[in-house]
């Protein structure tokens, strides 16, 4: 099969472009067209503005052979996590051939990509990168090429760019400013098959998808910190911010707390769908360690790295180290033998009447307050206690970088040390 990875949210002519040049180049081969399309969210995390039925009935209309549902990434994975996943079942699929479009040539794309595959590593990849998913998709291409001993030749065609550049995210946005209809301006941009269907859509009344605002606004005008703190892809600050800007009433106040905390719109539609769809991190962590364990995330990736970083940049803060050169440090640094705390205990501050009302064994919920001081909360009956942790610096920078990992779990729980004092025994969670 030669197989092409897509949205097609709506199929328009740059997708009708890229399926006749893999149906030339499939049907030289004697193989078929496949077209893995997303479903429930898009690889940037938002809901569909065409269903998926129609996408796929889209698709077939200009030539594609089959159409492959891919549900259940876009709304707990972070595109260099996703991307792995997507390409390894292409390889367990048989995928032979795979095409993409780009306003840059192909050597170029290798050029880009060389550092990454070298690094075996695909975070970070910088903004100013042009097409910087093309180069991601060749890049984990090569990266997997090793472990299923194949690698899928990559084929690239010049993006469609007359009359003028065509972006799914343009036309849906000018379809919904006309009032549902579809101008000559964007007929021009989409094929008739498209054209038909779409409109047939709208007539029912399932274009365009949406959010479930109304569940979004209550979890995020009703959710604890230390509840928030559970979902995938909210850090201290962002939970912080979101508090803060209570109580939400329109979209648009929703989304100015996630750009105070500093989020891009494609990490704010990820934690949103994450909010909406109540993906916590434990479940992050349990999916990325079952791909781990394929073989399909890269070791530079995975869940341990992570903590090992963490770990690391508390060792040499601690000593002095600026954050961001300990940062770079670990990542040039090789074969590091690092042990980290997975059990951190901490003191806290009771009451006399509280320690009388609580018991060995409670959740500690771990939360960042609002002055960004590591608490907890524990909750007994009619009691909720909430109090600062006390630990050394260097576990407090740790457990901050854990927090804000966005996909690691962190709990809580009370206990009596030897002094039969209160203690908050805190576990990190790897597995």
């Amino acid at each position: 099969m030669i197989a092409i990875s897509a949205d097609f949210d709506p199929v328009h002519k740059g997708h009708e472009e890229l399926i006749k040049k893999a149906r030339e180049i499939a049907d030289e081969k004697g193989i078929e067209v496949a077209i893995y399309m997303n479903k429930g969210y898009s690889a940037n995390h938002a809901p569909f503005f065409t269903p998926f039925e129609a996408r796929k009935e889209m698709a077939l209309a200009l030539g594609a052979d089959k159409v492959i549902g891919i549900e259940g990434l876009h709304h707990r994975l972070i595109l260099s996590y996703s991307v792995p996943i997507r390409l390894a079942k292409m390889h367990e699929d048989g995928v032979t051939d795979y095409i993409t479009a780009a306003n840059i040539t192909l050597e170029e794309v290798k050029n880009y990509a060389e550092r990454f595959i070298n690094e075996g590593s695909f975070l970070g990849m910088p903004q100013d990168f042009p097409n910087r998913n093309v180069i991601r998709w060749y890049a984990i291409n090569e990266f997997l090429s090793k472990k299923f001993d194949h690698k899928i030749d990559f084929h690239l065609i010049p993006e469609v760019t007359k009359p003028t550049k065509i972006s799914g995210r343009f036309i849906r946005k000018e379809i919904i400013k006309n009032d549902l209809k579809i101008s000559k301006e964007i007929r021009e941009l989409l094929p008739k098959t498209t054209i038909d269907i779409l409109e047939r859509e709208i007539e029912k009344g399932t274009v365009p998808g949406k959010r479930n605002m109304k569940v979004l606004k209550h979890k995020m005008n009703t959710y604890s910190r230390s509840s928030l703190t559970n979902i995938a892809y909210l850090n201290g600050k962002v939970i912080n911010k979101i508090v803060e800007g209570r109580f939400y009433k329109d979209d648009e106040s929703i989304w100015a707390s996630f750009r105070r905390a500093d989020y891009g719109p494609v990490m704010t539609r990820l934690a949103a769908s994450c909010i909406e769809e109540e993906v916590t991190k434990d479940e992050v962590l349990k999916l990325m360690r079952h791909y781990e364990e394929k073989g399909v995330i890269p070791e530079e990736q995975n869940v341990d790295k992570i903590i090992e970083r963490a770990w690391y940049v508390a060792e040499e803060v601690d000593r002095g180290v600026p954050a961001k050169e300990a940062n770079e440090k670990f990542r040039k640094k090789q074969n590091l033998s690092l042990n980290p705390l997975m059990t951190i205990e901490a003191g806290l501050n009771l009451t006399k009447f509280e320690a009388k009302k609580v018991q060995e064994g409670l959740e500690a919920k771990i939360f960042v307050d609002k002055d960004n001081q590591v608490s907890c909360e524990i909750k007994e009956k009619k009691i909720k206690i909430k109090t600062n942790l006390k630990l050394p610096s260097k576990e407090v920078t740790y457990l901050r970088y854990i927090l804000d990992s966005r996909y690691i779990p962190v709990s809580g729980e009370l206990i009596r040390n030897k002094r039969n004092d209160w203690r908050v025994k805190i576990t990190i969670h790897n597995h």
